[in-house]
């Protein structure tokens, strides 16, 4: 029965004759519910025997989601998937601190780093005990201070050798000042930095006699920065001083209370610091609160002819000149004078 409906399918002749046209008509219109069912039973026959060959399989369309094995146990039982276990905090808290040390040593090794105002000697600038933030990071590219900016610079040699260094008794204290000062986060106790304005840079002429007021290469400073009721002076005139190149000349603003340029003339460099001993440039006060302010480049610095003009030639350097250039002259003239007689 089968092996009929196979061959009837496929197309093979058969007598035609009225009847038989009519009955071809109506199978290939609706086919019947026999053959069907054998068609439905040779299908089973020739497939069950192959339902793992490699061509049933690929025969068969891919599903994209996992298969029936994967996701459940070979036991039928359902697995929940477990959560991740999180690290407590305590395991993450010196973990924590270590990242946030590295990043405070690299910003005060680099970029910005904490000081203390330990004296008197820049007020009313700045007063004791306050905590300035110093720019690190601009000397790496080579900039050199320049007049008016408020510098945190080594000692330079013999400037700070009658200061005692602040310490405390307790040694936990000290241990733990030595710690944040070492990254960053507190001012160091055990170096002896100093904190001044500039007022004349490398190649400049700086003086003041009497009471005043300072002069840079001929220029008079008018400085609102100075501390109530002293003279720009103080009680030290000087100069003038010729400052080297690759070197500062410094004062305090305090200057009835400042050692500063003026006292260290008699040591080398005439009391100018070193470009090389200055650590950087203090640009804001950031602690305490009500102290919080910037330290700008005060308006005086900014006056015309301030800067160090070129040296005029002297005279016999003028008189060499004449000379040599009289032939020249001379050959001119002769050209000039010859074209008038042709």
């Amino acid at each position: 029965m089968g092996d009929l409906v196979i061959g009837a399918r496929s197309g093979a002749g058969e007598p035609e004759g009225p009847g038989r046209r009519v009955a071809r008509s109506a199978d290939s219109a609706a086919p019947s519910a026999a053959v069907e069912d054998a068609a439905a039973q040779t299908a089973d026959e020739h497939g069950a025997g192959a339902e793992d060959s490699p061509e049933r399989s690929h025969s068969q369309p891919s599903h994209p989601g996992p298969s029936h094995a994967e996701t459940e146990p070979a036991d039928g039982s359902e697995s929940p998937a477990k959560p991740r276990k999180q690290r407590s905090f305590w395991k993450e808290l010196p973990i924590l601190i270590g990242i946030a040390l590295i990043l405070a040593l690299v910003i005060k090794t680099f970029f910005v780093q904490a000081f203390s105002i330990p004296s008197e000697s820049m007020q009313n600038t700045l007063q004791v005990g306050d905590r300035v933030l110093v720019d690190k990071l601009t000397p790496w590219f080579g900039a050199e201070p320049e007049r008016g900016e408020v510098v945190v610079f080594h000692d330079p040699g013999g400037w700070l050798n009658d200061e005692p260094t602040p310490q405390s008794s307790n040694s936990f204290v000290r241990g733990l000042q030595d710690v944040l000062s070492f990254v960053g986060l507190m001012p160091s106790a055990n170096e002896k930095d100093l904190i001044k304005r500039v007022i004349a840079v490398g190649g400049d002429t700086v003086e003041c006699e009497g009471e005043g007021p300072v002069k840079v290469n001929g220029v008079a400073l008018n400085e609102p920065y100075v501390y109530q009721g002293n003279t720009p002076c103080g009680d030290h005139p000087f100069g003038p001083v010729k400052v080297p190149k690759g070197r500062i000349w410094v004062m305090g603003d305090h200057r009835a209370n400042s050692l500063d340029s003026r006292f260290h003339m008699d040591q080398p460099g005439g009391g100018t610091v070193p470009v090389d001993n200055v650590i950087g440039r203090a640009f804001v006060v950031a602690w305490p609160i009500d102290h919080w302010s910037t330290l700008p480049v005060p308006d005086t610095f900014d006056q015309k002819g301030l800067a160090a003009a070129a040296p005029p030639a002297p005279p016999v350097a003028g008189a060499v000149g004449a000379v040599a250039l009289l032939p020249l002259v001379r050959r001119v003239r002769g050209r000039e004078e010859r074209r008038k007689e042709s």
